[in-house]
């Protein structure tokens, strides 16, 4: 005969490991974004508004700037990259292939009636993809001005 420990139910306790293994995991992140559905790594970026412009910063280290596509339709700012990489090496007595892809795509929808989407503008330096957005006049913060009471 086993004695069982029981805690009111009819169940056996489950150790807890288990329940440390599977429910301590990342699975009820919701708001890590660092991971696709394909779990692929995506690339962090971070936008910062100024008074003039929003400033977006894509952390791709080890690209080259043709490895990149920034597109812009309908309002909707698409940053996509490929990059393959293939090295075949060949010798009298064995022969070696090894080849990776990387790929991402983040998409950003841009306030209507606010961004110049005529004078965009993009460079890659330091392993950062760095664009620069402008806003239309018309939606530049304007510095307080004073009003005279009569």
């Amino acid at each position: 005969m086993n004695l069982i420990k029981r805690n009111g139910s009819r169940l056996p306790a489950l150790p807890r490991v288990f329940f440390d293994d599977v429910f301590g995991q990342d699975l009820f992140n919701w708001e890590n974004s660092n991971f696709s559905t394909t779990r692929t790594t995506l690339p962090s970026v971070n936008i910062k508004e100024t008074p003039e412009s929003y400033e977006v910063e894509v952390a791709a280290p080890g690209m080259n700037k043709e490895d990149f596509k920034v597109t812009l339709e309908n309002g909707q700012l698409l940053i996509s990259s490929v990059k393959e990489n293939e090295v075949n090496t060949q010798k009298e007595n064995f022969t070696r292939r090894e080849f990776s892809y990387q790929s991402f795509q983040r998409s950003f929808v841009l306030p209507k009636n606010v961004v110049d989407e005529d004078n965009i503008q993009a460079r890659y330096e330091n392993g950062i993809l760095l664009l620069s957005i402008p806003k239309l006049e018309q939606a530049k913060q304007k510095e307080p001005r004073l009003i005279a009471i009569s």
